[in-house]
């Protein structure tokens, strides 16, 4: 089995436009003669690698902690839209996928992929960027995805992961009431000879 760890690292991550960085403060160092090592941290929800709830849009939206898990730990397929010139192409892929779907490069869902995916009831929708939507006008897709219950797991590291079959765990952190929350988003591969040809 071989284990791909596709999260950001958190403080040197990348941060929506207008969102809050993360940072952290040292409050008690060993250096200085203390027992031990305790760090303060203070972030958005929605930096580097981390999921988004039906609260980010819907204000009676479920909440993070609300979540069901298992739709963001389970099989899922990489595919990267690049590699499809035409529409029909493209669904006949999707069709083929799991239904949880990891996009492979620095693409946002267009609201009509956003329906396909809906029509198709596709549980999470992973991509690289820090937002699955056009950071032009965001919410449309967030509204056509969420409104479904479809997870949406954003700012992926994917450059070195191939298109295929994984299992994928990407557990969000219990925050009860948030909108949103970091996760540690690795996938396995069970058969390193397994891959999916779209």
């Amino acid at each position: 089995m071989k284990i791909y760890d596709i999260t950001q690292e958190l403080f040197g991550g990348k941060v929506y436009p207008g969102d809050p960085a993360p940072s952290f403060e040292r409050v008690s160092k060993m250096e200085e003669g203390a027992m031990y090592n305790l760090t303060k941290f203070q972030m958005g929800a929605h930096n580097a690698t981390h999921l988004d709830a039906p609260f980010h849009f819907y204000e009676s939206g479920k909440t993070i902690e609300q979540l069901e898990l298992s739709r963001c730990i389970g099989p899922c397929s990489v595919i990267d839209v690049a590699d499809y010139k035409e529409e029909k192409e493209l669904i006949k892929a999707l069709e083929a996928c799991q239904k949880r779907i990891l996009l492979k490069g620095h693409h946002a869902v267009t609201l009509e992929l956003a329906k396909i995916f809906n029509q198709l009831g596709v549980l999470l929708v992973g991509v690289e960027v820090q937002s699955v939507g056009p950071i032009e006008a965001p919410m449309p897709v967030h509204l056509e995805l969420l409104g479904k219950d479809v997870v949406l797991l954003e700012g992926l590291v994917l450059e070195e992961i191939k298109v295929g079959e994984y299992f994928l765990f990407a557990a969000p952190l219990k925050l009860g009431g948030s909108d949103g929350a970091p996760c540690r988003a690795v996938l396995l591969n069970f058969d390193e000879g397994s891959t999916c040809n779209y």
